[in-house]
């Protein structure tokens, strides 16, 4: 669950600076699902800073699920 701690402005910026392509966008349950596509050892980067996210953000759980990657992504957007 995150609220008006910028995690979503935040993550877009880190997957930007790692070259993800994706999004990243609120649920109507309070979490947050980020769908993230690039090179492995990004995504891993990406995921450890996902895990401490922004200094405002507490972050409980990541739930990290792998996929083949669809390519169908331009950039890395809030939605």
């Amino acid at each position: 669950r995150v609220q008006g701690v910028f995690f979503r402005s935040s993550s877009r910026r880190k997957a930007r600076k790692l070259n993800l392509s994706g999004f990243v966008k609120n649920e109507p349950d309070g979490t947050v699902q980020i769908m993230a596509e690039g090179e492995e050892k990004n995504l891993k980067e990406f995921i450890d800073w996902c895990q401490d996210g922004t200094i405002y953000a507490k972050v409980k759980k990541v739930d990290i699920e792998w996929f083949p990657a669809i390519e169908e992504f331009d950039g890395f957007e809030i939605k």
